[in-house]
């Protein structure tokens, strides 16, 4: 089965994003057929911008996490005949004109999960955000043992066959994080295309204090996993 606009189906978590989101889901329908909008307890009016933008909308009484959202949307495409699911964000960053990059490199032999890359052409992108960038993608890389530019992107297409990866613990931020260790760790191909972000003075969702901790729970979970698999190696060689 090849990726196309009648086999892929696009979820987008989305909090407090009734400036961008309609835009953003009108030109992701000019690629795919069906569109999804997890509005995660949204303070404004995202899920009504999104709705007459033409997505449909599942809405979280409360803020559960962009995880949590992302797994909610999962639920409702099972119900679909989409053989693809394609993630991206909601604020405008990822520019839906790249959709059909993902689709060029997930039809290519060897592509299980398309991940964005951002860090060919980091001009517009703040200092902190991309030294963050590059620090985390080598470190969730080296995890990997696959190379990352960009680990930390969240516009991402995915066959199916990965929808137990795509079940983790995590609900916020770091469940991208999680998904993309699990998915290397269980031997699924992930190729990397480049991509334009816009920064549009968009207002970042990530809390550093308790999304850094979480984050190095997290890390710090895989990386005792990977050496009690060395150690395990070594006993048995």
């Amino acid at each position: 089965m090849k990726a196309s606009r009648e086999t892929v189906f696009a979820i987008i978590p989305a909090y407090s994003e009734g400036k961008f989101i309609g835009d953003v889901v009108r030109r992701v329908l000019l690629h795919v057929k069906t569109v999804l909008v997890v509005d995660d307890g949204s303070p404004d009016d995202t899920a009504g911008a999104a709705e007459t933008a033409g997505a449909q909308v599942i809405r979280h009484s409360t803020n559960r996490g962009k995880g949590a959202a992302i797994k909610s949307g999962l639920e409702r495409a099972t119900t679909a005949e989409a053989s693809f699911f394609l993630f991206l964000d909601g604020d405008g960053q990822h520019d839906p004109s790249d959709i059909p990059a993902f689709f060029d490199a997930i039809n290519e032999p060897g592509a299980d999960l398309v991940i964005g890359n951002r860090m060919t052409n980091i001009k517009a992108m703040p200092v902190v955000r991309r030294l963050t960038n590059k620090f985390m993608s080598w470190q969730i890389g080296t995890i990997c043992r696959v190379p990352l530019p960009d680990s930390q992107c969240g516009f991402r297409l995915v066959r199916r066959e990965l929808l137990p990866v795509l079940r983790v613990p995590s609900d916020r931020f770091e469940f991208e994080t999680e998904s993309l260790i699990v998915a290397a760790h269980h031997g699924y191909r992930i190729k990397c295309v480049p991509i334009r972000t816009i920064y549009a003075n968009q207002q970042s969702k990530i809390r550093p204090l308790r999304d850094t901790i979480r984050y190095a729970r997290l890390i710090s979970k895989y990386l005792w996993k990977c050496r009690k698999v060395k150690n395990q190696f070594r006993l048995n060689g």
